[in-house]
């Protein structure tokens, strides 16, 4: 009876412990404006009584926050601290510093790098461009569905398309939340492969245009998006083409910088 006892206890464990990150994903996803009790429950799937609870003690131990005015909730400061442990276990930040800066620079606009995380794409690194006018559309360490923003395009399209349709599927929820339909986000995926780049009209940020191009490694596998955002009428389409050739060069020096870190530690 113990024994069976411990085994429930410790499914049942288990499962808060995957319910309270699953919920924290959906928080750091809304940190600019922070995420409706309402959202995090259609997002989930979970009870409303379930999702309160949970974030009530993620509250108590600094994990989220609730604005007392919006009632939306938004990632907490040990959160935070607990990240700061993880900085040295992204040197692929530290690598693409130079060639995302020179774009930053040269391009005039914001520059984002980005990696897949599970289901999700997560923002490591935004270098904001000399232009006057900013979009700073992505908080570093936000996290979003696949395919969600330009970035996360270009990482969903790397996938086979068995994975493609896996991974939609599980984000279902979430999409829909989002208002995403997944049918389109499948096409525009596949779109995104075919041309080498990921493009939207529409950008985050009202009146805003992104534009993604993958990274590779040296085996070929997709391990990055750098995307560039900047208000509408700096990215008209006859500048588009000039651009992606751009960032699809610093791309390049970066796989070449991966691959001369893959060779430094053998």
């Amino acid at each position: 009876m113990e024994r069976g006892s411990d085994k429930s206890g410790a499914s049942e464990g288990a499962q808060s412990i995957r319910r309270a990150l699953a919920i924290l994903r959906i928080v750091a996803a809304g940190q600019e404006l922070g995420v409706r009790l309402v959202d995090v429950v259609a997002s989930t799937g979970l009870s409303q009584p379930t999702v309160h609870r949970i974030l009530r003690v993620l509250i108590e131990e600094g994990a989220a926050e609730q604005n007392p005015e919006t009632r939306r909730y938004v990632i907490g400061n040990e959160v935070s601290l607990l990240g700061l442990a993880r900085i040295a276990r992204f040197p692929l930040r530290a690598a693409a510093e130079p060639y995302l800066q020179y774009l930053s620079e040269t391009l005039g606009d914001t520059i984002f790098l980005t990696i897949a995380n599970g289901d999700d794409s997560v923002c490591i690194g935004r270098w904001p461009g000399s232009y006057p006018v900013k979009v700073l559309s992505i908080d570093v360490g936000a996290r979003r569905p696949l395919g969600v923003g330009v970035s996360g395009l270009v990482l969903l399209a790397s996938k086979p398309d068995d994975e493609l349709k896996a991974i939609v599927k599980r984000n279902a929820k979430r999409l829909a939340a989002l208002k995403v339909d997944p049918v389109d986000l499948m096409e525009r995926a596949h779109e995104a492969r075919k041309q080498g780049y990921g493009y939207t009209a529409k950008g985050v940020v009202q009146g805003s245009r992104a534009v993604a191009v993958p990274v590779f490694d040296g085996s070929g596998a997709v391990v990055a998006g750098i995307a560039m955002a900047t208000i509408t009428e700096r990215l008209p389409a006859s500048r588009l083409s000039a651009t992606v050739i751009e960032m699809q060069k610093q791309a390049e020096m970066l796989r070449q910088r991966i691959i001369e870190m893959g060779k430094s530690r053998i």
